[in-house]
């Protein structure tokens, strides 16, 4: 490949900080107080007001831009196809949540229709993502255990155990959208930033491995209830190979078999999806088989299958939270909410990017947390995305949420007149359709050797976070996971790589001297870069990595030669009084070379090499006053031995600061300071051109001190 090598010359001064300020006026802005945005953010006038509606109900933006013609048949054929693949995910993770089937449909419909308004993806499907069902039925087992009584919940007196069940999930998923709503109204959408990519991959493969186990059950026909809190994952495991004996054939047979041809076709679909109108919808054709088979052979009776059952035909009345469990679940709510939230906000990042729109992530939030508020008020359960279903509505054709809307009246349809035809499916189906789809998420364990050989501070993070969160469960994993993540940002930024840098020959660059066969290194100098911020952590760490750099440490030498000062003027008060001024200086030299001779009697002061020090400020972001201080000392320290000190591409706002915390004085000047480093180096060759190789300074400091003691004499 060829390298395109161009040239450019530029004449100016060699600028520091100074002397830029003389020759470039600066504009002094007044920097606006907390009250001044508390009243800009309350005052309102027509174009805000506009700017407000717009924002709060994005659909009146796209449907202004909506090409009926182009684009209305795009979004029904992917409505459809979404809605088919949203009614069996719903019914299958309805298990998950442990709920009846039927709930899962309500999941499908109701959260879609307040999302349509106030959402700003046009191509996330909302609906059961397996994550949050598995959050959901966590609780729900917690406070209706199915083997045992329930907590003792007021709300519970006079209901039967699955309206106990439903009364909790949907509570919970109240909750849980009144923390989105109000973190987006409250405007911190940015905290999805703190779950890193490598986070959540790590987090949703341990949920993986939960929702495995969990499907087991339904795949092998046992009776196991569910077990929750840390360890309750090998406590499952345990009771499986317990009862591993009693394992329905009928159920494993059928299960092998559904999960073998959806995984074939997803393959197929996959393959050749540049060739296919619409991905082949293997859900639906395999549990219609499936149904049809259980019907006719009469799976129930015959095999003693367990079958979804009675559905429940229409919708019901909404229902009222229950406050109670409001404070039992509050501490797994807020966890959902967020990795709800993450996930598909993650999502719909990549289709915004790839759509050429954006998104916003307070209004997400709002969206979601009404979303979920109002299906939980109809009895729906956590909704979110899921990533095969967004996949499915963006790749066959969907350019709007009117696909979603589509996709909700599917699952409507099925509620209100067909939901009868689904009572003699076998749940092991359901489960088999979990488990296939689990791929995705499973096959993120390749992530690992990746993440080794490449980062790993991050392969820490997502093994740490797959790990506490597979053992712990997946809301004390997720806090586990984080605590590492900022361990790790601690960590590098606490012990950053610091290095010493040297010029490139020929040019105004600078780069680590380790790295590079040719470069060139001034006699005397010392360029030193920290990456990081300078904070009180790394302060010290800051202060020992100088210390290596430049091969000395300024107050051991300041203490050497103070030594030697005390130790010459011992000699002198030793001396007679009325000795003449000459031959006290000849005793004096006769003497002092005698002790020289025998380090013993006198250390001598280390050689320092150095006459220049040049700091790269150019990474450092901020300081703090702790920082500050030991910032202060440290170039203080140098100074004293007669190093000068400089820093360069120090930024603006630090600046700024170091002027208002008094970092200035007799020794610290703001002379000190240059824009680029090649300023300061110009700087410092021209300061000190005419000192030869044989600088005074190489000498022993113990011979300087005594000459120049000498001297004054």
């Amino acid at each position: 490949m060829v390298t395109l090598r161009k040239q450019y010359v530029v004449a100016r001064d060699v600028y520091s900080e100074d002397s830029f300020a003389e020759d470039h006026d600066k504009i002094y802005r007044v920097r606006k107080t907390i009250l001044d945005h508390v009243k800009e953010y309350f005052i309102c006038d027509s174009k805000r007001a506009r700017n407000a509606t717009l924002s709060l109900l994005p659909i009146i933006g796209w449907l202004r831009i909506y090409r009926i013609r182009e684009w209305f048949l795009s979004d029904v054929v992917s409505g459809v196809s979404t809605g088919l693949v949203a009614i069996m995910q719903g019914l299958a993770f309805s298990l998950l949540a442990s709920l009846p089937p039927s709930y899962g449909l309500y999941t499908a419909f109701f959260p879609m229709l307040a999302y349509f308004f106030l959402g700003t993806s046009r191509h996330i499907s909302i609906g059961a993502f397996p994550v949050l069902s598995l959050m959901i039925g966590a609780v729900v087992n917690r406070l209706v255990p199915q083997d045992g009584p329930p907590a003792n919940i007021t709300g519970f007196e006079g209901l039967s155990q699955e309206h106990q069940r439903v009364l909790v999930a949907s509570s919970v998923t109240f909750l849980m959208g009144l923390f989105q709503l109000a973190m987006g109204v409250l405007q911190v959408g940015f905290v999805v930033v703190y779950l890193s990519d490598t986070l959540v991959s790590g987090f949703t493969t341990a949920a993986a491995v939960h929702i495995l186990v969990s499907q087991l059950k339904f795949v092998l026909g046992l009776n196991i209830p569910g077990i929750n809190g840390p360890f309750s994952i090998i406590y499952t495991l345990e009771k499986i190979f317990v009862q591993i004996t009693s394992t329905n054939i009928c159920d494993l047979v059928m299960s092998i078999v559904i999960m073998v041809a959806v995984f074939i076709a997803k393959e197929l679909n996959e393959r050749y999806k540049a060739k296919l109108l619409v991905p082949i919808p293997i859900e639906i054709i395999m549990t219609i088989i499936a149904c049809g088979v259980s019907y006719g052979f009469n799976f129930e009776k015959r095999y003693n299958v367990d079958v979804v059952g009675k559905m429940v035909s229409g919708y019901e009345s909404p229902i009222a939270p229950s406050m109670e469990v409001f404070q039992e679940s509050a501490v797994e709510a807020f966890p959902i909410a967020i990795v709800g939230f993450a996930v598909a906000f993650s999502v719909a990042k990549v289709y915004s990017i790839k759509h050429d729109y954006t998104i916003d992530g307070n209004q997400e939030l709002i969206a979601f947390g009404v979303s979920n508020i109002f299906g939980a008020s109809f009895k729906s359960f956590a909704a979110s995305t899921a990533l095969s279903r967004t996949a499915l509505q963006e790749s066959s054709g969907g350019k709007t949420q009117i696909a979603g809307l589509i996709s909700a009246m599917m699952a409507m349809i099925v509620t209100l007149a067909l939901g009868f035809l689904l009572e003699p499916l076998p749940r092991s189906v359901l489960g088999a359709l979990v488990i296939v789809n689990l791929k995705g998420m499973l096959m993120q364990f390749k992530e690992i050797p990746y993440l080794w050989t490449r980062d790993k501070p991050e392969c820490v993070v997502w093994v740490g976070t797959c790990l506490a969160a597979i053992l712990l469960g997946l809301d004390l994993g997720l806090a586990v996971g984080l605590g590492v993540e900022l361990l790790t940002v601690v960590f590098r930024t606490q012990f950053p790589c610091c290095s010493v840098l040297a010029n490139i020959p020929e040019t105004d660059l600078y780069r680590n001297r380790k790295d590079y066969l040719h470069i060139f290194e001034a006699k005397g100098v010392k360029i030193f870069r920290i990456p990081s911020p300078i904070f009180f952590a790394n302060i010290q760490f800051f202060r020992d990595k100088l210390i290596e750099a430049v091969g000395f440490s300024p107050l051991r030498v300041l203490r050497k030669r103070n030594n030697a000062l005390r130790k010459i003027k011992k000699l002198l008060q030793e001396k007679d009084d009325h000795t003449s001024e000459t031959g006290l200086g000849n005793i004096f030299c006769q003497k002092s070379l005698e002790s020289y001779k025998n380090t013993e009697e006198l250390d001598l002061v280390p050689r320092v090499d150095l006459h220049s020090l040049i700091l790269d400020f150019s990474a450092v972001s901020f300081l703090d006053i702790s920082a500050l201080k030991g910032l202060k000392t440290t170039l203080k320290e140098f100074i004293r031995v007669d190093v000068d000190v400089y820093i360069a591409s120090c930024d603006a706002y630090i600046l700024e600061k170091l002027h208002s915390c008094m970092f200035f004085d007799d020794e610290i000047q703001t002379s000190m300071f240059f824009l680029t480093l090649h300023d300061a180096m110009l700087h410092v060759l021209k300061k000190h051109k005419d000192r030869n190789i044989g600088w005074v300074v190489r000498q022993s400091y113990s011979q300087i001190t005594l000459y120049h003691f000498l001297y004054k004499l």
